[in-house]
């Protein structure tokens, strides 16, 4: 009965993975774990590794989370995270080239001279809302901070 089983999932995976293959756009590598050869032999290896690279790619988007509201580079390493992640695990690597297209899309989107004529203009009439905001403020307290303003 395991001999048939392991049959069967060495085909679905065969079959699944060329369906995913035809499927992945050109230029880009075909999905499925990036292991070694003598790690993906060994059931019982290629399962360690596959836990070992979740771990690690788990603590860097742990990390990457808590740099989100500290200083660093919190987004920079949860992708990186996600890239670990994706070495490995099929879904990690289908979320990065969503996340790659989509960020594609958008700088696509922000060259066109529409929308950056409208970024310019939403920029400068932030800047401007700003300026008037600290005129205002140093016209009623002067140049003293705001925790140090008495009543």
């Amino acid at each position: 009965m395991n001999a048939q089983s392991d049959e069967r999932d060495e085909v679905a995976s065969r079959l699944s993975s060329h369906s995913v293959a035809a499927e992945a756009p050109e230029g880009e590598r075909e999905l499925g774990s990036r292991a070694p050869a003598f790690v993906k032999a060994s059931r019982p290896l290629h399962l360690s590794w596959q836990v070992g690279v979740f771990v690690v790619g788990l603590a860097v988007v742990v990390a990457g989370i808590f740099m989100l509201p500290l200083p660093g580079p919190g987004w920079l390493v949860i992708f990186g995270g996600m890239a670990i992640w994706a070495t490995e695990f099929v879904w990690a690597q289908l979320v990065l080239r969503w996340t790659r297209r989509k960020v594609t899309e958008a700088a696509q989107r922000a060259m066109d001279p529409k929308v950056r004529r409208r970024n310019v203009i939403l920029t400068v009439t932030g800047l401007v809302i700003i300026a008037a905001l600290v005129c205002v403020y140093v016209w009623k307290f002067g140049f003293a901070m705001p925790w140090k303003i008495s009543q």
